[in-house]
């Protein structure tokens, strides 16, 4: 070691085990100078996950053993959306599909409010309002009962048109008697090897579509999508057809969907029991259904009637069928529609009323000057006194 003082420069020698000392305890010191800008240890981390495990895997200190703390998982409310990736395929939010319970707190069938609602028939089907007086769809298959109930629908419709056309327009060999052949009626050989090969055709194709096949098709996967919450198996009565792209003229959403299905079904029920007045009525009077109809010949009563519902409809309404009493009361903006229906009544009343005095006086003016009122009277006998034997 070499200390500088007074210019004289002096030079001490130090043992060496002093020295070794001293380079030992220098080491020391920058060692522990050192360790505080090294990474801290991570702790350890819980290694179990759950599907219904809300918090993220927390971090827990070490024990004095150096062993991991295992965390219990949290169990979460299934209400509330998760933070995992799902298949974005088969995922159908809430908002995007029909959901069940549409009648959850009807106790009674709003087609029929003096029965219970059956438990099947919740609303979330089209065309649902709780008809099934006799339970069938409760102990059969019920969507086998949908989708024959909208076949039937369908041929109906086609039938009401068809058959009161078929009298009007085919020739009189094609038709019993001026009707329509039918099984009540009977047909002729030409028309059972007709009525067979149609028969048989839609047999082969109910043979075809009644195993609910209908799912791999874009429509079907469109009808799964929107059903998804109530069943597996879409929409009854789906065939994907649709060659005017009319399915979406509602909406292109599950709620356009279901309300043309609702308008469906309901003209297809209206045709069933269309149909069914055709058949009855021809076999029980024996004359075409065409014969003296205001519907398929030119008559004022039909427009009319018409005339007469649309009026009645705008100023009342038939109260809700699943309320008591069912009662006809004013609908929207009804009452305030008759009033003035009243007062414009009144105005032409009143403005007759002015015109006719006016006239009247007029009138009485002029027989004061001219005797207007005996002038019939007095040509009545000038004529006469012209024959000898009057």
């Amino acid at each position: 070691k070499i200390f500088i003082k007074s210019h004289h420069i002096h030079l001490f020698i130090l043992p060496p085990t002093i020295i070794m000392k001293f380079s030992a305890i220098l080491v020391a010191a920058l060692a522990s100078s050192t360790s505080a800008f090294a990474p801290a240890k991570p702790a350890a981390i819980t290694k179990t996950l759950s599907a219904a495990t809300l918090e993220a895997p927390t971090e827990s200190a070490p024990a004095a053993d150096d062993k991991p703390v295992i965390t219990e998982p949290v169990t979460a409310d299934m209400g509330v959306e998760k933070a995992w990736p799902v298949d974005q395929d088969k995922f159908v939010k809430d908002s995007d599909r029909v959901m069940p319970g549409r009648y959850e707190g009807v106790e009674n069938s709003i087609a029929v409010p003096f029965l219970p609602r059956p438990t099947a028939l919740d609303g979330s089907h089209a065309g649902d309002y709780g008809f099934d007086p006799l339970g069938l769809s409760e102990k059969m298959d019920f969507y086998a009962m949908q989708e024959s109930e909208i076949r039937h629908a369908r041929l109906a419709m086609l039938a009401v048109v068809g058959w009161p056309m078929s009298e009007l327009l085919a020739p009189s060999w094609m038709l019993q008697h001026g009707c329509a052949p039918s099984v009540l009626n009977g047909v002729n050989p030409l028309s059972f090897l007709a009525i067979a090969g149609f028969l048989g055709a839609a047999g082969f194709f109910e043979y075809k579509t009644a195993f609910r096949g209908s799912q791999s098709t874009p429509m079907g996967k469109l009808h799964e999508k929107d059903m998804s919450a109530i069943w597996k198996y879409g929409v009854a009565g789906d065939y994907n057809w649709d060659p005017l792209n009319l399915y979406s003229s509602c909406g292109d959403d599950f709620k356009g969907r279901k309300g043309l299905r609702d308008v469906e079904i309901s003209h297809g029920r209206v045709a069933m029991l269309g149909i069914t007045y055709f058949a009855a009525w021809e076999a029980l009077t024996g004359h075409p259904i065409v014969e003296n109809n205001m519907l398929f010949h030119p008559n004022a009563l039909f427009p009319l009637l018409v005339a007469g519902y649309v009026g009645w409809s705008q100023i009342y309404e038939v109260s809700p069928l699943n309320e008591y009493p069912i009662q006809i009361q004013y609908a929207n903006e009804g009452e305030m529609k008759l009033k003035r229906l009243q007062n414009g009544v009144q105005e032409i009343v009143d403005q007759v009323n002015e015109s006719t005095a006016t006239s009247k006086a007029q009138l009485d003016d002029l027989d004061e000057k001219f005797d207007i009122y005996a002038a019939p009277k007095k040509f009545e006998a000038a004529i006469r006194s012209t024959y000898k034997y009057w």
